[in-house]
């Protein structure tokens, strides 16, 4: 296995500390990123990705929940005979498996 350049390995950990909101944010990461020559550019880049990333879960979790409480204030529905076609499942096509970041940068 090849190992990963020292620049690449802060870039990641600096992203997945945001993504995951760590109390500690990253902010280790940046001097080393800066010693190894990374431009503040590239850092932004990887911090409005990793921003990105975090609040499009986060809005994603809330929407889950948002559903699951409405579905919880609901009446129950009355039982019904089993249908055998009612497990064929039904391909959604579409949707990307994220959005772009404001400016515009993919995360996939």
């Amino acid at each position: 296995m090849a190992d990963l350049h020292p620049s690449i390995v802060a870039l990641v950990a600096l992203s997945a500390n945001i993504a995951a909101n760590h109390p500690n944010q990253g902010l280790c990461q940046i001097d080393k990123l800066k010693g190894y020559g990374v431009s503040k550019e590239q850092i932004d880049s990887v911090i409005e990705i990793a921003r990105h990333l975090r609040d499009e879960a986060a809005q994603k979790l809330d929407a889950r929940f948002d559903e699951a409480y409405e579905a919880a204030w609901q009446p129950a529905k009355p039982k019904l005979k089993p249908d055998p076609f009612a497990n064929i499942a039904v391909v959604e096509s579409g949707g990307a498996c994220c959005t772009p970041t404001p400016s515009g940068k993919s995360c996939c």
